[in-house]
């Protein structure tokens, strides 16, 4: 792989998409990410939000690995009944 050119959100495909100079591509499958690392709704949704609105920091949390640590640090989940 050569220089990234773009990096989108395919809505058809559900996939994130890496173009390179040298024609690879890289299409990351969003939907085994979500299954794979969010335990809820919660975690779910702050993938969402990367794949929509920050596709190359998706792709750069899910290629180094690093989607579990993410998600501990942003998303913080407490039953109804603990939070009073």
């Amino acid at each position: 792989m050569k220089r990234l050119i773009s990096c989108e959100f395919n809505m058809d495909t559900n996939h994130v998409e890496l173009f390179y100079t040298d024609g690879t591509m890289l299409a990351i499958d969003t939907i085994a990410v979500e299954n794979e690392y969010a335990e809820d709704m919660y975690q779910r949704s702050e993938l969402d939000w990367l794949i929509y609105n920050a596709p190359l920091e998706y792709a750069d949390l899910v290629l180094n690995g690093d989607v579990e640590g993410y998600l501990k640090r942003v998303t913080q989940y407490r039953p109804l009944d603990e939070q009073r």
